[in-house]
C-alpha cells in the first residue's frame, strides 16, 4: 500500500471519528475566537476534502481518539518498513515508562516517594505515561548468530547491554510520542516537560522524543515547535494542507512563521514521522 493512501486513510478516520464542524461551518481544532485559526482551520478541510461530522465530542475524548488514530497510523506505516529499521517492536498506548529498560529504576523512586510526602512534594513525579510509546524487544542469542555465529553459549562478552534478551527482559523504549489535537493553554507545555524528564532520567539511550498536532494556527504550534533540546521534532497530521492554506491566506506573520519551523526542521508532516522513527 503506497504511503500517500495510508495517509489519506489516516484522515478519513480522522473526519469520521473525530473532526466535526459546527453550525458555522468551523472545525473543532480552531479556536473560534481567531480569525486566522478558523481559516486555516476551514482551508485544512477544503483541501483534504471529506466529508466531516457534526457531532461535537468533548475534549477529552478527542484527545483519546486522536491518539488512537495516530497510533494505528504509526503501527501500520512503521510495519511497512521495518525493514529499514530491523528488529521487533511494539507500540502502546499510554504505557508507564518503568516498564522499560532505561527506567526501570523509576519504580523504586516512585514506591519510595509514595512513602514519603514531604519528599513527593519536593522532588515531583517520574513516572510518566506518554501518549504512545514504541519499545524495543531484547533478541535471543539465536537471533544474534543468525547469519554468522557470533556469540557462544555462556558468552562472558556482551553480558551487560540490555539488547540482549539474556541481559534484560524489558524492551527499550525507543520512542515517546505525545498527541496533541490542539495547542490551547499552558497544559500543552508538559509535553516539553516531560521531554526533559525522559532525557534527564533516563540510563541508557534516549528514546526519540517527539509531538504529534492537529493545531492550525502557527504561533501556537510554534510554542511547542521552536527551540531545541527536549522534543525532536513537532509533526502535523496535515502539514501539506496547512502550508496550501497559509499560502492562500497571504498573511505574512504566519506564513514566515511556518517557513522558519520547518526550514529550520522544527515542524515537519506525519507521513515523515514513521521514517524519522526509523532512524
Amino acid at each position: 500500500m503506497l504511503l500517500e493512501d495510508l495517509r489519506k486513510e489516516y484522515h478519513a478516520l480522522i473526519f469520521k471519528e473525530l473532526l466535526s464542524v459546527d453550525e458555522k461551518k468551523i472545525p473543532n481544532n480552531a479556536d473560534k475566537y481567531s480569525q486566522i485559526s478558523v481559516a486555516l482551520a476551514k482551508g485544512i478541510v477544503e483541501e483534504i476534502a471529506i466529508q466531516t461530522n457534526t457531532v461535537k465530542l468533548s475534549g477529552q475524548t478527542m484527545g483519546k481518539s486522536f491518539e488512537k488514530l495516530t497510533y494505528y497510523f504509526l503501527e501500520k506505516v512503521f510495519n511497512e518498513i521495518n525493514h529499514l529499521r530491523t528488529g521487533k517492536f511494539e507500540f502502546c498506548l499510554g504505557k508507564s515508562i518503568d516498564g522499560f529498560e532505561q527506567y526501570e529504576h523509576l519504580s523504586m523512586l516512585a514506591e519510595t516517594l509514595k512513602n514519603n510526602r514531604q519528599l513527593r512534594a519536593a522532588v515531583g513525579d517520574y513516572l510518566i505515561c506518554p501518549d504512545i510509546v514504541i519499545g524495543r524487544i531484547p533478541i535471543d542469542d539465536k537471533e544474534i548468530n543468525k547469519n554468522k555465529k557470533l556469540i557462544k553459549p555462556n558468552d562472558k562478552n556482551a553480558n551487560l547491554t540490555p539488547l540482549r534478551m539474556s541481559n534484560s527482559q524489558k524492551p527499550i523504549l525507543h520512542a515517546s510520542i505525545s498527541c496533541k489535537w490542539t495547542i490551547r493553554s499552558d497544559r500543552s507545555q508538559n509535553s516539553r516537560t516531560e521531554g526533559l524528564n525522559l532525557i534527564r532520567n533516563r540510563k541508557g539511550h534516549t528514546p526519540h522524543i517527539v509531538i504529534v498536532t492537529g493545531e492550525p494556527y502557527p504561533q501556537r504550534i510554534a510554542s511547542l515547535a521552536l527551540g531545541t533540546g527536549d522534543i525532536d521534532c513537532v509533526y502535523h497530521f496535515a502539514l501539506r494542507e496547512l502550508l496550501i492554506s497559509i499560502e492562500k491566506l497571504k498573511n505574512e506573520v504566519a506564513t514566515d512563521l511556518i517557513e522558519t519551523l520547518v526550514q529550520g526542521k522544527r515542524l515537519r508532516d506525519i507521513s515523515d514521522l514513521p521514517f524519522d522513527l526509523a532512524i
